[in-house]
């Protein structure tokens, strides 16, 4: 059944890997278009985007529960039921943004005494002060997204990130550099570029919705709840998967927010080449991500039409899809770590730096890839505590104090940070696939989860 798996699973990991990495360069095109305004913008623009989504994707983590219920919906022909759960998601999306974004404000205001060197301080501040405006286009653009990818209409998702990188580009080329007769805006410019492309996707993908709704024949309104009865009880079910898979993506992105944070006590060099090195590996994880997010369809449409070996399938075909990639990715950082740095800045500190990082990034690459897309598998099966416990226990009871440990104490800089990231990833890959296997091989022998 793996054979057949294939196919369908690349005509939806494809479009959806395609806006993973769309999504992964708007951060890019922000790194390269301060790249030459000096390592302290770098480092700017590199700590504000991770700060930022450190704490907003909790909030879009919540709204991960639609991958599961929307699908089996989904799976089931419950069309009706897909609707209704595309509402309880906006509602879910509106009462959550008022408090998150007073958790980023309170983040905003902290970040004076959180001890950035002093080039950087003035530049992050202003950065992120723009990138706290953007959370509700951001929490509405994660239920549209999920919605969509769910009932297999993923190319409105590819296409709204792919555009959303030329405004984005168009926009920081505009603000950065004061073109078109604006004023020079530095890195304020290129947060007013990002919240625009933030902005831009939400409108999108909220037409999208609308438009898939009325092409197949009842049309909701996807700007607000729509008031089913069983509206609380729905809301229970998705906060009940939303919370666990919140927990999760946000210990995982977390940790390298907090590690991107501590790089930033350190000199803006050893700052920008920590994220330099970060958006390279973190474009090629954005494979698995968009695998993950297949395979998360996948597996809940099989479970929703009640067939256990299809789910199986599904999910052992995604996950050897990420092994395969992340394997060739992780000899690329090996054989031309420095060319890759190159792309990005040409201060031979920078390069020697970020080029030695890299190859601590090849040590994780595959069980990166097999922590992240194990994820999405048991996500489609309703587990979402499991990939919880695990990137909790894995990063942050291991990962950061080594890495903590390693970088301050023992002295070994931003390389040990990185070594840290590394065991707790190793750990996280091996624990999640092997109750991966075990879920799997349950549901199989007896028919449920």
């Amino acid at each position: 059944m793996i054979r057949g798996e294939i196919k369908p699973t690349l005509r939806l990991a494809l479009p959806v890997i395609l806006a993973e990495l769309g999504w992964m360069f708007m951060g890019v095109v922000d790194t390269v278009m301060v790249g030459p305004l000096g390592p302290a913008a770098i480092a700017a623009t590199g700590v504000g985007n991770s700060l930022n989504m450190g704490f907003a994707i909790f909030g879009m983590g919540l709204l991960l529960g639609l991958d599961t219920v929307v699908s089996q919906a989904y799976g089931a022909g419950d069309l009706a039921r897909c609707r209704a759960w595309l509402a309880i998601g906006v509602r879910l999306a509106w009462l959550m943004t008022p408090p998150l974004m007073l958790v980023l404000v309170g983040v905003w205001l902290a970040i004076p005494v959180l001890g950035f060197h002093g080039d950087t301080l003035p530049l992050l501040s202003s950065y992120f002060a723009i990138l706290v405006l953007s959370t509700p286009f951001l929490f509405l653009y994660a239920v549209y997204r999920r919605y969509l990818q769910s009932t297999h209409h993923v190319a409105p998702v590819m296409w709204a990130l792919v555009t959303a990188n030329i405004v984005n580009a168009v926009a920081n080329w505009v603000f950065i550099y004061g073109r078109l007769g604006l004023p020079a805006l530095g890195v304020t410019g290129a947060a007013w570029a990002t919240f625009s492309s933030r902005l831009y996707m939400c409108g999108l993908l909220g037409a999208a919705v609308w438009w898939s709704n009325r092409t197949a024949g009842a049309a909701v309104d996807a700007a607000g709840p729509s008031g089913t009865a069983d509206a609380a009880p729905s809301m229970r079910r998705l906060l009940q998967l939303g919370l666990p898979a919140a927990s999760t993506v946000t210990a995982e992105v977390g940790v390298f927010a907090v590690a991107t944070a501590l790089a930033g006590t350190l000199d803006p060099v050893a700052t920008a080449s920590h994220q330099i090195a970060l958006n390279i590996a973190a474009v090629a994880f954005m494979i698995p991500l968009g695998l993950a997010s297949a395979g998360a369809v996948r597996v809940g449409h099989a479970v929703g039409a009640g067939n256990p070996r299809g789910a199986a399938a599904a999910g052992w075909t995604v996950i050897a899809m990420a092994v395969t990639f992340m394997s060739v990715s992780g000899l690329l950082f090996v054989l031309v770590p420095r060319a890759l740095i190159g792309l990005f800045s040409k201060d031979p500190a920078v390069l020697a730096l970020g080029g030695s990082l890299l190859l601590i990034a090849a040590v994780f690459q595959l069980f990166d890839g097999l922590q992240g897309v194990v994820t999405g598998t048991l996500r489609g099966l309703g587990d979402t505590r499991t990939s919880m416990i695990t990137n909790l226990a894995a990063h942050w009871a291991v990962g950061i104090p080594v890495g903590y440990t390693l970088c301050f104490t023992l002295g070994w800089g931003a390389s040990g940070l990185w070594w840290g990231l590394s065991v707790g990833l190793i750990m996280a890959g091996i624990v999640l696939t092997t109750m991966w296997a075990r879920r799997v091989r349950h549901y199989q022998e007896r028919g449920y989860l």
